[in-house]
């Protein structure tokens, strides 16, 4: 169940918690037998922890009062780790837990080198929610180098590696960060297109804090614009369609991933693209109330497919 370095370390905690245990009753909270107990016993003991063994029938083991732990050690990678899954747990909207996470990440702050303290606060404050697969992975350096840049509100120069394979360098002034679809994507202006741009902190080949500073615009969401950038991504076919119902209702039902919902008076206008209409037809037929295709008239051919294909089923059923 544990791996054995975990184990001696839960002697340590279970003896400060407790105070005093029986070897029995630490061998059964580890998993292990009395031999193997004794063996993390001593090697605590080595290591020097002053752990006392009470003779006797009703003998125990005891954890001077005075023992502190060392300071807490973290590697980058843990540090990223474990404030990425604070910063998660913060947002689920729980607010009986909020003051817990915050309490918790104080005393991380505590134990932290200063260079780790800074990535700690710098990611707190410039990571937009995670709204969607709590799994993706992240570059650890180039999301702490990137999210130091805008905690100091400092340029950055990097090199991209784009979706061809081909690779180009710029300046960036980056505003914030934000997770979608299982990626990290770092948003800002961008001095080489001189516009806002997202880029997938995966593809960064090459990243450089500079001297040169900027200001980011107040209150910018980043996840907005990541969600709105891939859903107007270049594809073969856009499409258009009114769905019959509120916003809210749209929102409870379509992906943000689909496309950008528009609220009008007869109900709710979806704006997508996609290079594959019958997968927009399968997604379609999902919803629970009606709606009406308006572009591209291939997209009703879609649905028409979609619908013979269901009939047969049932048929065949």
């Amino acid at each position: 169940m544990y791996h054995p370095t975990t184990r001696v370390l839960a002697v340590l905690t279970l003896l400060r918690v407790y105070k005093r245990m029986s070897g029995a009753e630490l061998a059964a909270r580890l998993e292990v037998n009395m031999r193997t107990l004794r063996r993390y016993i001593t090697m605590l003991q080595d290591l020097g922890a002053p752990i006392v063994a009470e003779r006797g029938r009703n003998g125990a083991y005891k954890l001077e009062s005075d023992f502190k732990l060392p300071a807490l050690s973290l590697t980058h990678d843990e540090t990223v780790a474990l404030t990425l899954g604070l910063i998660s747990a913060r947002q689920l909207g729980l607010n009986e837990s909020r003051q817990a996470m915050e309490a918790v990440r104080s005393k991380l702050e505590e134990g932290l080198s200063p260079d780790l303290v800074h990535a700690v606060r710098g990611l707190s404050e410039t990571i937009a929610p995670v709204t969607d697969d709590a799994s993706a992975d992240f570059p650890t350096e180039v999301m702490l180098t990137m999210s130091r840049a805008m905690q100091l509100q400092r340029r950055v120069h990097l090199r991209y590696r784009s979706r061809e394979a081909s690779d180009s360098e710029r300046d960036f002034d980056p505003y914030g960060l934000a997770q979608y679809r299982g990626k990290w994507y770092a948003v800002g202006y961008c001095w080489l297109r001189h516009d806002l741009r997202s880029f997938r902190l995966d593809r960064v080949t090459a990243l450089v804090l500079t001297d040169a500073s900027f200001v980011r615009p107040p209150n910018f969401d980043a996840q907005s614009y990541v969600v709105e950038a891939v859903a107007n991504l270049p594809r073969q076919y856009t499409y258009e369609v009114l769905l019959k119902t509120t916003l809210t209702t749209a929102r409870q039902e379509v992906m943000d991933w689909f496309g950008l919902l528009e609220p009008q008076d007869q109900g709710v206008i979806l704006r997508g693209s996609a290079d594959d209409l019958d997968w927009v037809a399968r997604q379609l037929a999902k919803l629970s109330f009606n709606f009406v295709v308006r572009e591209p008239p291939a997209l009703r051919e879609a649905l028409r497919k979609r619908a013979a294909e269901l009939v047969n089923l049932a048929d065949s059923s």
